[in-house]
């Protein structure tokens, strides 16, 4: 994407490339694809000479490279679930509440360090090549510029970084036999031009205050807040990092939102069949008290269940339901399981919302917007630029450029408001109460 200073997307490019799924759970893609595509996009954007880059992706994954910075093997993943045994070590030998209070979080599957430790035990021959270990926007800097850098924000989902410090955490790494320089330089997101997607997207969506709630619907469902210190109460639902903005942030990530609604698509609609009518089917038929309830946990599940053997499923089938009553349930499911991640972050950070702001392909839809304002309870609000990871990326290189002087006048010079949904007085709390208590009663089904 390539924007002016006051915000105006110029011109923008897309291009895809091939996800490769090796075994159950696992997630795998090329990052020389990355760098591939990005290239393609650049020369198509026609950006001027010299103008600054500023770079933002998928969180989380590892690019394993050697001593002359070729890549090892395919990169693993965010989603990739395959370290769930170097999440219990991790615990064990450093300590449940010692890695709380370094890394601000639980170890996850998602992070970057319990890859590198599973490549040390699975792949012994790869691991003793390992000189660096990076972040796929990072690599992609890498092959671009020729600079080894990261940011706070994209550190903080690693695993091995202290998030009060905002730096690598030496202690963490060497009970772990890690040695903290496979790890790259560090930086503030505004000084190096980058951010892993959430940060970069919530800086493109204005979420850099407290009060203002972002919630992203892509093939995951974020909830992100920004804050100004860090809290002291400690939930394994709510990932707490470093934001692009010098302060931090709360994030819960449900890993089946638009990636649910996309699988009933192609197995109850057909692939070819538009989302409109989806939301347009939805739409036409009404909740009745205990009506049909859907758990969306088709990948397993990060918030607020860190659980990889999570399944999903439809509750309370009966004769008079139709398509349009699956749809409805699926679109009600997904918002719930965002709000249930919300539940967490107000627990935990004490969060009081003004607004919530969206964004992802869920966001465009006008009726998933009413129902997000009718479960959350407060405006839901879209924005000019719905590209926020993009848009917050170029913002960031503004900032280091010396556009702006900082992030957050950044975002007050380009981000505006297009649109604004109120609830309509429709009160889900007694459904969503019944989708809460159906986890916990399912669970033992999954894993007898």
């Amino acid at each position: 994407m390539l924007i002016d200073e006051r915000g105006t997307v110029l011109r923008s490019a897309t291009g895809d490339y091939p996800l490769a799924t090796p075994a159950p759970g696992w997630t795998e893609q090329d990052p020389e694809d990355w760098h591939r595509v990005v290239r393609e996009c650049l020369d198509e954007l026609q950006a001027p000479a010299g103008a600054p880059l500023g770079f933002t992706g998928q969180m989380h994954g590892a690019v394993f490279l050697d001593s002359r910075d070729r890549v090892l093997r395919p990169a693993l993943l965010w989603n990739d679930q395959r370290t769930a045994a170097e999440c219990r070590m991790i615990e064990a030998r450093v300590g449940a509440q010692r890695v709380r209070a370094i890394t601000g979080n639980a170890p996850v599957t998602s992070f970057q360090l319990p890859k590198l430790l599973w490549l040390r035990k699975h792949e012994p021959k790869h691991a003793s090549e390992v000189k660096s270990l990076l972040l796929p926007k990072d690599f992609v800097r890498l092959r671009l510029t020729g600079e080894r850098a990261t940011d706070v924000a994209d550190a903080s989902g690693t695993g091995a970084f202290d998030v009060r410090k905002r730096d690598w955490s030496r202690e963490l790494c060497d009970m772990l036999d890690v040695d903290a320089a496979l790890f790259p330089p560090i930086g503030e997101s505004g000084a190096v031009a980058g951010a892993g997607d959430q940060a970069a997207g919530a800086v493109g969506t204005g979420a850099v205050r407290e009060g203002v709630v972002s919630v992203s619907i892509g093939t995951s469902g974020v909830v992100f807040a920004a804050l100004d210190r860090m809290p002291d109460k400690r939930d394994d639902a709510v990932n707490l990092f470093c934001h692009a903005t010098g302060g931090w942030h709360a994030m819960t990530v449900m890993l089946s939102a638009g990636g649910a609604l996309r699988w009933f698509r192609d197995v109850v609609y057909g692939k070819d069949t538009s989302y409109d009518e989806i939301m347009r089917d939805a739409a036409s038929v009404e909740r009745a008290p205990d009506d049909l309830t859907f758990l969306p946990y088709l990948v397993g599940e990060r918030s607020p269940h860190i659980d990889p053997e999570a399944r999903g499923a439809f509750l309370g089938l009966s004769l008079r339901h139709t398509r349009a009553h699956l749809a409805r349930a699926v679109m009600e499911g997904i918002t719930f399981g965002l709000r249930d991640g919300f539940e967490a972050l107000r627990r935990v950070a004490a969060i009081v919302p003004a607004e919530v702001r969206v964004t992802g392909g869920g966001g465009r839809s006008p009726i998933w917007r009413q129902l997000l304002a009718n479960v959350f309870g407060v405006p839901v609000v879209t924005l000019e630029c719905e590209e926020g990871p993009a848009f917050g990326a170029a913002i960031l290189a503004g900032v280091r450029a010396g556009v702006w002087p900082s992030v957050t006048e950044g975002c007050g010079a380009t981000v505006r408001v297009a649109g604004r949904t109120e609830p309509d007085g429709r009160n889900y709390d007694e459904a969503f109460a019944r989708y809460r208590a159906l986890y916990p009663r399912l669970r033992p089904t999954t894993n007898p």
